[in-house]
């Protein structure tokens, strides 16, 4: 009797040392979480009590602002970033394969001034009667030249239904126009039958609505006939994973694709494909532009053996963020994981290196339509179907 006594005694003493550490380490863990943000309460006080001017509710929602965002940026990585409630909104309208603006893509010619090289379908600048190989000389009745390059391009974009007076030449002749800024959908693929019967798609983002873009095009070319195909990513800068599982998904033989590593070391499958292929030989054209999905995507080609690649070293982005919606409105995109194929390592930081590798003619220009004549790494990836 007397040893169950002491037996429950200590049992008592324990439950009650745990009980009182667990006190103990739960108020360091808050008095560190207080010192953390006394230093920026500390702060906020004295601005509010020394600086010259009253605050006013604008100042104040930009000063917690970039407060959040200095925080994210203190991460130290490049790609997390805090977004506003207007930056997230137009974040997801982005996401969604849609734009705010014109639909033009301009290069910078040998005088100093943008020059058209791509004008959207169904864009404000296509039904305008902008088209490619126009020069913009003046932006709201401001020559470029003298304003500035960026900042001019910077005034073409804007609030949807708002105007932008443009000015450009073309024929040696100078012609005005107001266009509407207008929400529209993106077009991220584009293909066409090229000689021998080789089928070749231009991606130029993983959007939503690039699926069924891309699924499209894809049919129709073999409907068509293809023997073959050369998948464009040059200047591809990535987008969204989900997009690129269900493009890869015909491409590729059944099985797990590739693979995220997540905080603690978790592993996820994050791309898989059925057993549907397309037996055709490909061809995937890269450059230093190409990025994070775009990347994956061509990897994924490559280690399947599906397919080469030909052109430049890429860029290396092999870590992927998500973009969480925060109570007010505002976003935040975090860096969450690394990935990679099932096959290869992760090219984080390195890039991947082509099969072939072939720089591009000096002063070549990127453009929509595919040009062999000119384009020496797609002239390089038709010749590998002559093998």
């Amino acid at each position: 009797m007397k040893s169950k006594k002491i037996n429950l005694s200590f049992t008592i003493i324990a439950c009650v040392f745990t009980a009182l550490l667990t006190c103990f380490f739960t108020l360091w863990i808050i008095k560190q979480k207080l010192n953390k943000y006394s230093r920026l309460q500390e702060l906020d006080n004295y601005i509010q009590n020394n600086y010259y001017l009253d605050l006013d509710e604008e100042t104040e929602q930009d000063l917690i602002d970039t407060m959040l965002k200095g925080y994210v940026a203190g991460l130290g990585d490049r790609y997390s970033q805090y977004l506003t409630a207007e930056e997230y909104q137009e974040f997801i309208t982005k996401e969604s394969g849609k734009t705010i603006g014109i639909g033009i893509t301009v290069v910078k010619n040998e005088d100093g001034y943008p020059k058209i090289v791509e004008v959207q379908e169904n864009s404000p600048a296509e039904q305008a009667g902008l088209q490619i190989d126009d020069i913009l000389i003046a932006v709201e009745n401001q020559d470029i030249l003298e304003y500035g390059y960026l900042e001019s391009i910077a005034n073409v974009k804007g609030e949807e239904d708002t105007s932008v007076a443009i000015t450009i030449q073309r024929d040696n002749k100078k012609l005005n126009y107001d266009v509407i800024r207008k929400t529209f959908d993106l077009v991220t693929v584009k293909g066409q039958m090229l000689e021998n019967q080789i089928g070749y798609i231009k991606i130029t983002n993983f959007r939503e609505n690039t699926v069924e873009q891309f699924l499209n095009i894809l049919e129709k070319l073999q409907n068509d006939g293809a023997t073959g195909f050369i998948f464009d990513v040059r200047d591809n800068g990535g987008g969204l994973l989900d997009s690129l599982e269900k493009m890869l998904d015909p491409l590729l033989p059944e099985g797990v694709i590739a693979t995220a590593t997540y905080h603690g070391g978790v592993t996820e499958n994050v791309v898989v494909s059925d057993a549907n292929e397309i037996n055709l030989p490909m061809v995937v054209l890269v450059n230093e532009n190409s990025a994070s999905a775009a990347e994956l995507f061509s990897a994924s080609l490559r280690d399947f053996k599906q397919a080469k690649l030909v052109g430049t070293q890429t860029f290396g982005k092999g870590i992927m963020q998500v973009t969480t919606r925060m109570h007010d409105g505002a976003g935040l995109s975090l860096t969450v994981a690394t990935y990679q194929t099932s096959v290869s390592e992760c090219y984080q930081g390195v890039g991947l290196t082509p099969d072939i590798v072939i720089e591009p003619a000096e002063n070549f220009v990127l453009t929509a339509n595919p040009n062999p004549e000119t384009d020496l790494q797609l002239a390089e990836a038709m010749a590998l179907f002559e093998n």
